[in-house]
């Protein structure tokens, strides 16, 4: 068993921001909103001033040429031609699958897992490639605006502190776990520890990097999860374990994280081996304590205001409410679900149970780091729902799913999302002049009568068209974040040699 490290030192103190007046057209999702309201508190400043104080919280907003006295004289960033929206967060990725995008499988999820994930996962146990593949992650999450993310972590100590230690070096939001596996096939075997190896390890982590940075949940940017991969990588025995373990490490607001109801091939997919190997009436009833032979209870439940279940897509109604009133959210993963075949979510039926929906690249099974380009993914496949199940997601919904919605899934929705007064400066900059796709795109949109329908026509192109190229800085708690320096040395194929390298 691996002996508890100590916790690091605290780091001293980051050097306050700069105030400053940042000059955009500022958009985002005001207030306490959620699905059903996003259109109407959808607030749009062509040319704003989003003021930043030196704590990094948003001091004021509003008209750039209604500026107040007291920041006339605060240095100004922009002229007033890019866009500034809320940082992008990202409720379900796998660091160590950074690496593993559109990587064949031949098959649905557990052919991918065993053929692909669970190799490249295992690699991770050498630290020089964990820091190539943490440094890269945390580049490509800076790439991409991706402000907060909820992250399924490495298998391996080591592994994990160089993700924790990259994201505090650069400056961003991270909730992450390690992935617990105790049973698993021969692929997964490098992953696999013992049940009691498998708690002493997430409580290390727990007491070496939850709130590590401020000591605090309330303030900390790093923050730690409880991870088991699925219910087919543990047991009972552990699943009653980690139930115990997480009741005592609620009220430090830690984190469960995990995958629902992804894959439903009839006979020998995942919902049916789930409900096959434990005996229960429902996938869901292994992580609410109710995981012996006819869902009866042998532990503490795992839901909560601080659980995020990522796809949820073949969830039963009562799967649903249950999730709803015990405050747990979803990770929603429409380009994933597409890549492995897994199905479409049911949209209209999911939220009408109230439950908060947020998304999630699930990047390596999601091969869109972009957050925007998940929500595309999105608003394509619930408007090809069949029949009275179809619908089309609104601008300002979309908008929503990428920011606030994402910040009230980690419950950290009065800290950052929008762009209220008092909450954390978390934002993103677009020049769509970057971009020689964006810009034209937006000259021909919002030329409709209607100011509303034009604004929408804005919103909906810049969030379709969205691409890296145009992502100029992104900032957390007003500061600017720093990517880590790229790694000159590539990461080596799996195989003896790349393809078309070395071969005829």
């Amino acid at each position: 068993m691996t002996a508890p490290a100590e916790p690091p030192e605290p780091d001293p103190p980051a050097p306050d921001p700069p105030a400053a007046v940042h000059r955009g057209h500022v958009l985002h999702i005001a207030g306490d909103a959620d699905l059903a309201a996003a259109d109407r508190q959808l607030v749009s400043v062509p040319d704003g001033a989003l003021v930043v104080d030196s704590a990094g919280t948003v001091a004021w907003l509003g008209r750039y040429d209604e500026l107040p006295v007291d920041y006339l004289f605060w240095p100004v960033v922009g002229d007033g031609s890019a866009l500034l929206l809320p940082g992008f967060v990202d409720t379900h990725l796998h660091y160590p699958q950074t690496f593993t995008t559109d990587a064949y499988g031949g098959g649905q999820l557990l052919e991918w897992l065993e053929h692909c994930v669970f190799p490249a996962e295992a690699r991770l146990a050498d630290d020089a490639h964990a820091v190539r593949v943490a440094r890269s992650f945390t580049r490509r999450r800076i790439q991409v605006g991706t402000t907060a993310a909820m992250v399924f972590g490495s298998a391996f100590p080591g592994a994990q502190d160089a993700l924790f230690e990259a994201t505090r070096d650069a400056g961003l939001r991270l909730v992450a776990g390690r992935g617990i596996q105790t049973v698993g096939p021969a692929s997964a075997a490098p992953l696999l520890t013992g049940e009691a190896e498998a708690i002493a390890l997430v409580a290390r982590e727990i007491d070496r990097w939850h709130c590590a940075d401020t000591g605090d949940p309330a303030t900390a940017l790093l923050q730690v999860a409880v991870v088991p991969r699925f219910s087919l990588s543990v047991t009972p025995r552990t699943l009653a374990a980690l139930g115990e373990l997480y009741a005592g490490v609620r009220d430090r607001g830690v984190y469960l994280h995990t995958h629902l109801n992804e894959n439903n091939r009839p006979g020998d997919g995942e919902i049916a081996t789930v409900r096959a190997q434990y005996q229960v009436d429902s996938y869901l009833d292994t992580y609410d304590g109710l995981f012996l032979p006819g869902s009866k209870r042998g532990g503490e439940s795992l839901l909560g205001r601080r659980t995020v279940m990522a796809h949820a897509v073949h969830c039963t109604d009562a799967e649903l409410a249950r999730l709803a009133a015990s405050g747990s959210s979803i990770a929603h993963c429409p380009t994933s679900q597409q890549f492995l075949g897994s199905g479409t979510m049911p949209w209209r039926r999911t939220v009408a149970h109230d439950v908060t929906v947020a998304l999630g690249s699930d990047v390596g099974a999601g091969d869109e780091w972009l957050i925007p380009r998940v929500a595309n993914d999105a608003y394509k496949v619930h408007l090809s729902e069949p029949g009275d199940a179809s619908v089309a997601l609104s601008p300002p919904q979309l908008l929503y799913l990428c920011t606030l919605a994402g910040a009230q899934a980690l419950d950290q929705q009065d800290r950052f999302g929008n762009f209220d007064l008092g909450k954390e400066a978390d934002f993103v900059t677009v020049e769509p002049d970057r971009d020689e796709h964006l810009a034209p795109a937006l000259a021909g949109a919002g030329n409709d009568p209607d100011p509303r329908r034009a604004l929408y026509q804005v919103l909906f192109t810049v969030l379709m068209g969205l691409r890296e190229a145009a992502i100029t800085a992104v900032h957390v708690r007003g500061r600017r974040v720093l990517a880590p320096e790229r790694d000159e040395h590539p990461v080596p194929a799996l195989g003896s040699t790349w393809l078309g390298r070395g071969s005829r």
